[in-house]
């Protein structure tokens, strides 16, 4: 289950957060390192155009560059100032992108939702992690079998779903049945004031191919989100004597529409709600079947219970959404990924100062100095001055990187801020260069320092980084606003 919690600081007055200069600087940082992104993707799109071997493999990375890291980052900022964050049926992706259709909901314990699934032969879903996603790259190329194949990171309450089911069709990874569980927040009602304790969304996989609107490579689902759903129901009313089954008719209208793969769904917009509270069953109860109850149309599936309205509100400018994660909340990839490339970032750094120190003569030569009649020759020195200045700057930039990488691993905000400064100057010096008429950002040049600069910068303003950072933070400012 999913280890990070929600936390909205509030203040006393309408229930708006407070201001932060660190949540101002990481919004700007977000920005930028989107921009940055796609000036990288448009010098690699670029030389993909060069007649060489090599030009393939440019085409490649700029793919990547485009499908993984521009145009998520793109979606995110644009969801965040137009798709409204409160719940309206539907899951959202980690890009903030609308998802696949929250089409089902249950009454139960945790243990009482894992037990029916297991008895209506579904099979737990494994984490996303590195060996799990290889795993499935390779089952998926290979078609070998992966009952557990993890299943993408679908957001609803503002965190990602608490653990998911699937079941495989005929040994084939790229078709399977798989439905996502969010536990619901303490009181919170459905639109209508019906309490639920689980929602679930649920729909088949019926092929591998890429995303319409984010070119990455993934599972295309079937339109008819109805048929999945049915099917779930069906499954676990089958296996579960007792399980009773009401239905919100008309919950939400019929519609077509595209989830964020770009896959078109399609629904009739009814809610059922499965029970699965063993207090609940009748003892007396023959099949599943018989057990199941469908009320009329307009019927009430359940009793509205006690409870308060949430409220729900998202600044467009906080584009890094202060969601917290708990002080005892697990590393996320984000925060590795950026240790290991400022790691990377020094190396390269390092061997941009040798090779800057051993072409120096030829670049002093090229460079033409003349202010008031006084030419370099009339300096002595003063070339060889400037390049100790140049390296020295360089070496004390380094030396502080490499040093914060432990702190910035350990989820300390100030380093990872500091860390984010220094990638953004990076990035700025080389585009003033480039449009002061400085040689051209190639891969002989500066192209894998500023490539390794904006990666760092992606993956340090991300908002699982933020979040991981800010916990202890956030977690004091949500508990200072709660009280």
């Amino acid at each position: 289950m999913s280890t990070e919690t929600v936390v909205e600081p509030r203040t006393a007055a309408g229930g708006r957060r407070r201001f932060s200069v660190s949540s101002m600087l990481d919004g700007f940082f977000f920005i930028f390192a989107a921009l940055a992104a796609i000036w990288l993707a448009t010098i690699v799109f670029g030389e993909s155009f060069q007649w060489r071997w090599s030009s393939l493999l440019y085409f490649i990375v700029f793919w990547v560059l485009l499908a993984y890291l521009v145009l998520p980052r793109l979606h995110r900022i644009l969801t965040t100032i137009y798709v409204p964050d409160y719940f309206i049926g539907r899951a959202r992706t980690s890009d903030g992108l609308l998802g696949d259709p929250v089409n089902l909901a249950l009454l139960g314990s945790e243990d009482e939702v894992h037990a029916a699934l297991v008895a209506a032969g579904w099979t737990r879903a494994d984490d996303v992690t590195a060996g799990s996603s290889l795993r499935i790259i390779s089952s998926t190329i290979t078609r070998r079998s992966y009952d557990e194949a993890p299943v993408s990171p679908l957001f609803l309450f503002g965190r990602q779903q608490d653990f998911a089911y699937q079941q495989e069709v005929a040994g084939n990874p790229a078709k399977r049945h798989h439905v996502r569980f969010w536990r619901c927040p303490d009181d919170w009602l459905l639109p209508g004031g019906r309490r639920v304790e689980w929602l679930a969304a649920g729909t088949f996989d019926r092929a591998v191919g890429l995303s319409l609107f984010t070119l990455q490579i993934t599972h295309k689902i079937d339109a008819d989100t109805d048929i999945e759903r049915d099917h779930i129901i069906a499954s676990i009313t089958e296996a579960v004597p007792g399980t009773r089954l009401d239905v919100i008719r008309d919950f939400s209208t019929g519609y077509h529409s595209r989830n964020g793969g770009g896959d078109s769904i399609t629904t009739d917009g009814d809610m059922p709600i499965v029970d699965l509270r063993t207090d609940s069953r009748d003892p007396d109860a023959g099949p599943a079947a018989s057990a199941v109850r469908m009320p009329r149309q307009g019927q009430p599936a359940s009793p509205a219970l006690p409870g308060e309205k949430r409220a729900a509100f998202e600044s467009s400018l906080d584009l890094a959404r202060p969601v917290a994660a708990a002080p005892t909340a697990k590393r996320p990839s984000t925060i590795t990924m950026g240790a290991v490339l400022i790691v990377l970032r020094v190396i390269g750094g390092s061997a941009w100062l040798v090779q800057l120190a051993t072409e120096w003569d030829g670049i002093v030569n090229d460079v033409t100095v003349d202010v008031d009649g006084v030419g370099p020759a009339e300096v002595p020195g003063i070339e060889h001055l400037l390049l100790w200045v140049i390296v020295g700057i360089g070496v004390l930039v380094l030396i502080v990187e490499l040093s914060v990488v432990l702190l910035v691993y350990r989820g300390v905000n100030w380093a990872r801020m500091l860390v984010l400064v220094f990638a953004t100057l990076g990035i700025v010096v080389a585009a003033v260069d480039v449009a002061a008429g400085g040689e051209g950002i190639t891969l002989r040049t500066t192209l894998i320092t500023l490539s390794l600069d904006i990666l760092v910068l992606l993956a340090l303003s991300s908002r699982s980084a933020r979040a991981y950072s800010r916990r202890e933070r956030d977690q004091r400012e949500g508990a200072a606003a709660a009280a």
